[in-house]
């Protein structure tokens, strides 16, 4: 699949206002900033589990889904929309936080495996693995803090500035996935920050050019 392969994004959190500024829950960032710039507003859908909002990408429109189960239950609500709106999972795009990648990155990929993220896990026991995902990094806590206590706790104002930027990074890539597909997507999104020229000094240019004056005899 190319163009066109993207048809319905759900996206990972837990539902209830405790939950709703943890890192784990960057996936619903990513859906209410999408709905928001979209001008459209989620609207709970029992069928589904969870609320609806939908959104137009290259003339299409997309259902956005945030799950109302908690995160170890999403593929049962995941894998109603994909039965309801007779979808093939391939192409659903996953939206979830992601340990493994360092704090503000963001990268594309389909299918492999869940890599301890409970959400991703029951997905992919109700859906397979073949969908795709946008992988939000959220790093991982400093020596001594228990994983499950980082993901549920809030990020500091810094970290939350990064999240947001990051969030920014992957609605601005949503377009591309949509109107050329998962590959073009990857090169844009995956393609090296050339570092900057370090600022160079000029030399210094001599007063007296003229050739020095020979005094012996």
């Amino acid at each position: 699949m190319v163009a066109g392969e993207l048809a319905a994004i759900a996206a990972l959190g837990n539902p209830g206002a405790e939950y709703q500024f943890t890192r784990h829950n960057v996936g619903f960032w990513f859906a209410d900033a999408l709905a928001a710039r979209s001008g459209v507003s989620f609207r709970r859908e029992r069928k589904l589990s969870g609320e609806v909002a939908r959104v137009t990408l290259d003339n299409q429109e997309i259902p956005v889904l945030k799950p109302a189960t908690f995160m170890n239950e999403s593929g049962r609500s995941v894998g109603a929309l994909c039965t309801y709106q007779k979808l093939n999972p391939a192409t659903l795009l996953v939206v979830h936080d992601d340990l493994d990648l360092p704090l503000g990155i963001v990268r594309l990929k389909r299918g492999g495996g869940h890599g301890g993220h409970n959400g991703l896990r029951d997905i992919i026991a109700h859906l397979g693995a073949d969908f795709m995902r946008m992988r939000i990094g959220i790093g991982r806590p400093s020596s001594g803090m228990d994983a499950i206590r980082y993901v549920l706790s809030r990020a500091n104002a810094e970290e939350e500035s990064q999240l947001l930027e990051s969030i920014d990074t992957a609605l601005a890539v949503l377009p591309l996935l949509r109107e050329q597909g998962l590959e073009s997507a990857m090169q844009i999104l995956h393609a090296p920050v050339p570092k900057p020229e370090p600022d160079r000094e000029p030399k210094p240019v001599a007063d007296d050019l003229s050739p020095p004056v020979n005094h012996s005899r």
